[in-house]
């Protein structure tokens, strides 16, 4: 398909507005409070809360403990030396415990929140196939399987880091500069014949340093957010460009293609590199920041408290409890300097699962609105399926299907056919609900269970056994019906290896997936059976015994095929040909295949399977 513009427009915010990007993903990730694990997330939020204030009253204790230690050692007082040490060792095992605790609590809420906030979206990508149809559209939520792993990993991961950060920085920061105002006093410097002073002057020191700190912090990484974003963007394609290597492995090396896939390939890396140096550049800068600030601030309280030290007006003890504090007070007002490069990946990644939101979101009101650029679905009586005035187009509007009208009975066998690019194909994933634009109605038979058959047969992760009774579980197959399945279609060859976890999807070649297919569709039993060039990798013989068993298993069902061998003519009792118009293909024929056309196709699949299994055996001899 050429590459077009969706009709699906943005009928609120465009893809690219940041802050609504933003308010999207909370609006989302917010829901595991108001509606997901409800007591147990509340009850988490408040033990990590609970655990931060605990925290704050063991570090206030331990600044104490730092006053008390060093009046002690200026004094010579040696009972008082040993009496701070049996103190200082409860203090560090409730330190050390609480840091357990709250690691737990933090990660055990970031655990459940990354679950709820994982199984909401994949509900929505999964579902109505919406997986299939955000590949049709124009939007930005490429490679979604890294916006749903890593993104969101990221972007429920630094919240909660954040937020206990924030928290535990603002009410350490309040604590301990009342610790600088009460300790550090007034400090007054002689100007000649008067004399200033300052009242808390560690305190007006430690925001002074902030400031300055945190500004250069904002000033020098103002661009680090963007750059974070986009060598974050670069990593997911050049991702996404190795698993399609990786999962056409074998077309790849069929064709020689290994040198067109590593330039390819080679060019991708090149885009993470040179973001890479980019993000490169903000982390020099924002790294530089934070060691000067890291360097001054051990030693600026030390040179703020030295003169009211060296004049009496300080003990040893206080100026150790004002030095701590003061760095204590300058962590907690850093937070910023500290966090700076996390917060900007965080930001990053939550826009680009925002944007997968934000395109599900725009799928959802597109179906919702009474268009004609929707096809209506609905259920009928009195026949399997029928098409009124169905239009089908592509994604820019263009007709590919134009006002077809057909009506299906229960059990008829028809054949789908037309010229390459008439749009056969489309119609069917229409008739499936997989391709949801266009005008006129799809009804269905209440309550029949459809299956498409595609040509490309999906093979699933896991074990054969699996990948043989998909989508049904493996559990509600008993074993001889699988087994007797798998011997009808003549892949009984594998029966040993039913339990084997294995890339079946690159071990089975073309026709055996394709035989797998038909062993579900056997053991399923749809009431409309879809198929689209679903025997392409069969030879004639194989073709005819398949379609032979799906006749006699599945008697009653409907089949609806799209395909070009003539053989196909013998196994339906009607054929619908599609021809190429301008405005869209039409249903130009409505032929039956009854009576003798049907015996004589019949004829004729079995002589020429008959012809290819003779010369067959002939090259094997």
């Amino acid at each position: 398909m050429a590459e077009t513009t969706s009709p699906i427009a943005p009928t609120e915010k465009p893809d690219d507005d940041r802050s609504y990007l933003l308010a999207l993903f909370w609006d989302a990730a917010l829901g595991f409070w108001r509606r997901g694990s409800g007591p147990v997330a509340w009850t988490l939020t408040f033990t990590v809360v609970a655990l931060a204030f605990v925290g704050l009253g063991l570090h206030y204790r331990l600044n104490v403990w730092y006053r008390a230690m060093f009046d002690a050692l200026d004094h010579k007082d040696a009972a008082g030396v040993l009496r701070q040490t049996l103190i200082f060792l409860p203090l560090t095992a409730a330190n050390v415990a609480l840091a357990g605790v709250a690691v737990w609590a933090r990660m055990t809420l970031q655990r459940r929140w990354r679950a709820w906030l994982n199984g909401y979206v994949l509900d929505r990508w999964l579902s109505s196939g919406r997986y299939y149809q955000l590949n049709l559209v124009a939007g930005d939520h490429d490679n979604p399987e890294y916006r749903i792993g890593e993104d969101l990993r990221i972007a429920v991961e630094a919240p909660v880091d954040f937020a206990s950060g924030i928290l535990s920085a603002a009410i350490t920061a309040v604590t301990f500069i009342g610790v600088l105002w009460y300790i550090g006093g007034s400090l007054t410097i002689p100007l000649g014949a008067t004399s200033v002073t300052i009242p808390g002057f560690l305190v007006v020191a430690a925001v002074l340093y902030s400031v300055l700190v945190s500004g250069s912090m904002v000033f020098i990484g103002r661009r680090f957010v963007g750059a974070s974003e986009n060598k974050n963007q670069a990593e997911a394609a050049y991702r996404y460009g190795l698993t399609r290597v990786r999962e056409n492995g074998e077309s790849i090396a069929l064709l020689g293609g290994e040198g067109e896939e590593r330039f390819g390939l080679d060019g991708e890396f090149r885009t993470v590199l040179i973001r890479w140096r980019i993000l490169l550049g903000q982390w020099v800068r924002t790294t530089t920041v934070s060691q000067v600030s890291s360097g001054f601030l051990s030693i600026l309280p030390l040179l703020l408290c030295a003169p009211k030290y060296v004049a009496g007006e300080m003990t040893l003890g206080q100026v150790m409890q004002a030095s701590s504090a003061f760095v204590t007070v300058q962590n907690s007002f850093n937070w910023l300097v500290d966090n700076f490069p996390r917060l900007a990946e965080w930001t990053g990644s939550a826009r680009r699962f925002a944007s997968l939101l934000a395109s599900l979101d725009r799928l959802d009101r597109a179906e919702q609105l009474d268009s004609t650029g929707r096809i209506t679905r609905g259920e009928t009586e009195g026949a399997a399926l029928r098409l009124r005035s169905l239009s089908v187009t592509l994604d820019d509007g263009s007709a590919v299907v134009d006002e077809a009208d057909v009506d299906i009975a229960a059990g008829e066998r028809v054949l789908v056919v037309g010229e390459s690019g008439t749009g056969k194909s489309t119609l069917v994933r229409a008739i499936a609900g997989l391709w949801p634009w266009g005008s006129g109605e799809i009804l269905m038979q209440a309550g029949a269970r459809l299956s498409l058959m595609p040509q490309q047969s999906y093979v699933p992760l896991g074990t054969l056994r699996r990948a043989a009774t998909y989508p049904t579980s493996p559990d509600d197959v008993d074993d001889a019906t699988l087994r007797e399945t798998l011997e009808a279609v003549s892949l009984g060859h594998l029966h040993d290896r039913l339990d084997d976890d294995a890339p079946w999807s690159s071990i089975l070649s073309g026709g055996e997936k394709q035989r797998l297919a038909f062993a579900r569709l056997l053991i399923q039993k749809p009431d409309i059976v879809v198929m689209d060039e679903a025997t392409s990798a069969l030879d004639p013989g194989s073709q005819e015994q398949l379609l032979g068993l799906v006749l006699e298993r599945l008697p009653e069902a409907t089949l609806l095929s799209v395909g070009h061998r003539p053989e196909l003519e013998a196994f339906h009792s009607r054929k619908l040909v599609l021809e190429y118009q301008p405005e869209g293909a039409k249903l130009a024929q409505d032929i039956s295949l009854q009576g003798p056309l049907r015996r004589s196709a019949r004829f004729l699949s079995r002589l020429f399977s008959g012809g290819r299994a003779n010369a067959t055996a002939r090259r094997a001899a």
